[in-house]
């Protein structure tokens, strides 16, 4: 297989985009690199595509090795033919490359070895023949041997039958056409394991899909059903259709011989071809629906990670708890903690609200607090009221906003908390954790498992090693698209920086504690285990405000500042009007001059100079400043029980999942839109819709307070019905039946004074 050729094809590139990416992938550049500094070799291959580019090009080089060791084996053999050899060839996938090597593969102790071990074969390829004039328990009598456990004909054709069984469950052809005809026509059904159990999974006490339109959520659920013990599921493929496909090839006529060949295909597709089939396709269908899992869990981490920081603000975080009290940080418009301390404004043996709204009220006043960030768990909603009262008694300006806590004690009670705030106990690191997640989320965010963000669908059932390569990937690319500030970053953060590992980002900082902070990116090449290639694939990432050369502050690469010098005095301008602020004329300038024009004078790519133009028109942008601000909001503290039919509120997405949204309205509780009620239009996921942190409005169409649940529509037309689909997309119509408890996620909310 030609695979630069493959990938070519099965992605629409052309063939230099895809042999350029290889070349750079095999000389180790990072998938941020060669997405931000190599797109004139990639043909600007954004650092997604690049990830799945990637990811293909591993399975296929994978198969090609388990090619070469399949060969080997059979060779080794002395097995191998020309046909055997084609069909590797041809073969597409492991499963098909595993289907050819079966009848050579060695096995365990099966019916059919001990046959063979007793010499039965013999008797199974006269059988197989299937002569008429065969008379098959006559020719078994001739194989009747005591010493070998073969007492009698009917022994030595049972032998015999099991061979031929086994060679049959072998037919790679057989094999596939079976998986084929399973995914066309076959169905996944579940029962309960105990019908008076109560569970969660009461939707698939009695259900069945066929495997063609089964949504990938409920493939999960399923999973998980059977894990937790109350459901029983099953592969169900009609047995008549499936065992006549391989009966009618073995089976060549009406003879004693082929009655017993028939035999033999019945049992080897009951006893040893659907098993293994069944196995082979529900293990298919849980890693696509984990793979579309991960997938979405991916772009949600993304958009999480990329919200809007709250710049320029002091912060005071409230780690919300009742018999502990309310734990209290502040922190500065650069994250540094201010001042601690614990309040009581919640029910528990020392409740003091009127002290607790002393200590915030001179906590606010002496430090200009402008934001109060409470933690979403246990007493949040008691603090959120306290909150909202105490702000209506000062005169200050200060807002509130009620975040996401999921992952704050994890991170608190880890080895880098502890040597971040070596001088506060757990509960403290959690207040200033919470505090930071508005003030920079992405910088906060990255110092816990992106598996504890709470984002996901069923995270914790994922193959681990597979999630991890994918979130840590999402981590990688958003860290480097926004980069950051060589002088403050953690060395948690900067661990996510292109050619930067865990023991170089450490030196970093060591560096940056014993002389100083940095005043050009060329020191970096003073850092221990930090080399030219290393420097190569982190230096544009890094910034270096208010240092030597203002290029630092930018995302142009140090091989690139001659050239954006030349770019500069081209169009008129310094390297001072950076500093002061950028040349925002730049572009209007070099569109005068003819881009392409710059571009053979300067040598550089016309992707290369766009995007220099872009970093010189506005040095030490932040991509965040660009999205929409956090969701204000003002009055009093709605609770669920507030909720009416008809009610129009306005909310912001908090997750995604594949029927449908969580949007948090601010009570507490977040309200699902089903995949049904986004948009008037028909979509096939939400993600093509709507995306984290959009700020949506919606209407109330139903409240269970025993239950917590809110249904809501983004239909504000008054019309709830399904959005019309083609009579193809109609028949994949979604059954009831989820559990969406679990898959609550309350993130962010604000609201104002």
């Amino acid at each position: 297989m030609d695979i630069n050729k493959t990938l070519a094809q099965e992605f629409g590139l052309r063939q230099e985009q895809v042999d350029n990416t290889i070349a750079l992938i095999d000389d180790d550049k990072t998938i941020p690199f060669i997405a931000r500094y190599r797109k004139e070799l990639t043909g600007s291959l954004d650092d997604q595509l690049l990830r799945e580019l990637y990811d293909r090009l591993m399975y296929l080089r994978n198969l090609e090795k388990r090619k070469e060791e399949i060969r080997s084996a059979i060779t080794e053999q002395e097995k191998m033919a020309p046909e055997i050899e084609a069909a590797i060839d041809a073969a597409k996938t492991l499963v098909e490359v595993e289907d050819i090597y079966r009848p050579y593969k060695p096995k365990r102790r099966t019916r059919a070895g001990i046959a063979r071990e007793n010499g039965l074969e013999p008797l199974s390829e006269i059988i197989m023949a299937q002569k008429a004039s065969t008379d098959p328990e006559k020719e078994a009598e001739a194989f009747i041997n005591e010493e070998k456990n073969v007492p009698d004909a009917k022994a030595a054709l049972q032998g015999a039958m099991d061979i031929i069984a086994e060679d049959i469950s072998d037919d790679a052809e057989i094999r596939k056409k079976l998986r084929s005809l399973a995914n066309r026509e076959g169905k996944l059904v579940s029962k309960a394991a105990d019908e008076n159990a109560e569970s969660v999974y009461t939707n698939y006490y009695d259900y069945s899909e066929p495997i063609e339109k089964i949504a990938h959520h409920r493939i999960l659920a399923l999973d998980r059903g059977e894990k937790e013990g109350f459901l029983k599921v099953s592969l169900e493929l009609d047995e008549t259709s499936a065992s006549g496909l391989v009966i009618h090839k073995y089976a060549v006529n009406d003879s004693a011989c082929a009655e017993i060949v028939r035999e033999a295909a019945t049992d080897s597709y009951k006893r040893l071809i659907f098993p293994s089939i069944e196995r082979e396709i529900r293990s298919e269908l849980s890693a696509n629906a984990a793979e579309q899992a991960i997938k979405v869990f991916g772009e949600n981490l993304r958009q999480l990670l990329l919200q809007a920081p709250l710049k320029n603000s002091v912060i005071l975080g409230l780690d919300p708890g009742y018999r502990t009290g309310c734990k209290v940080a502040v922190i500065d418009a650069t994250g540094k903690v201010l001042d601690t301390n614990v309040i009581y404004p919640t029910p528990g043996p020392k409740t003091d609200i009127e002290g607790s709204k002393r200590i915030v009220k001179n906590l606010i006043s002496k430090h200009g607090v402008t934001t109060i960030s409470i933690g979403n768990g246990t007493a949040s909603r008691e603090t959120e009221s306290f909150v909202a009262e105490l702000i209506k008694e000062i005169p200050e300006k200060v807002s509130y906003m009620v975040v996401s806590e999921a992952g704050a004690s994890v991170y608190s009670a880890s080895k880098l908390a502890a040597e971040e705030f070596p001088e506060y106990d757990v509960s403290l690191r959690s207040a200033v954790s919470i505090a930071r997640r508005l003030q920079d989320p992405l910088a906060e965010l990255v110092k816990i498992d992106p598996k504890a963000i709470g984002v996901g669908q069923y995270q914790h059932d994922m193959p681990q090693k597979r999630m991890n390569e994918a979130l840590t990937g999402v981590v990688e690319d958003c860290v480097n698209s926004v980069g950051v500030d060589l002088n403050t970053a953690s060395h948690s953060l900067l661990s996510y920086i292109s050619g930067i590992n865990s023991t170089v980002a450490k030196n970093i900082v060591t560096y940056r504690e014993e002389n100083g902070r940095f005043t050009d990116r060329k020191q970096l090449l003073k850092v221990s285990k930090l080399g030219k290639k290393a420097f190569e694939q982190c230096a544009g990432f890094l910034r270096v405000r208010d240092g030597k050369n203002p290029l630092d502050n930018t995302a142009v690469h140090p091989e690139s500042y001659d050239a954006a010098s030349s770019l500069l005095n081209e169009c008129g301008f310094t390297l001072a009007d950076v500093s002061r602020g950028g040349a925002k004329e730049i572009s209007e300038k070099a569109d005068a001059l003819g881009i392409e024009n710059i571009s053979k004078n300067l040598g550089i790519g016309i992707p290369t100079l766009t995007d220099i133009i872009s970093e010189l028109k506005k040095p030490g942008r932040d991509l965040r400043d660009e999205l929409p601000p956090p969701l204000l909001r003002s009055g009093d503290v709605m609770e669920i029980k507030d909720l009416k039919p008809g009610m129009e509120l306005v909310g912001t997405v908090r997750n995604v999942i594949d029927f449908g949204i969580f949007v948090d309205i601010g009570v507490h509780e977040d309200g699902l839109v089903h995949i049904s009620q986004i948009c008037n239009r028909y979509i096939k996921h939400p993600l093509e819709a709507v995306k984290v942190g959009d700020i949506v409005k919606v209407r109330v169409l139903d409240v269970d307070v025993k239950k917590k649940r809110i249904s809501l529509t983004m239909r504000l037309d008054g019309d709830e019905k399904r959005p019309a689909r083609s009579e193809k997309k109609r028949e994949n119509k979604r059954p009831k039946g989820a559990d969406i408890t679990k898959m609550r996620n309350s993130s962010f909310r604000i609201k104002q004074k």
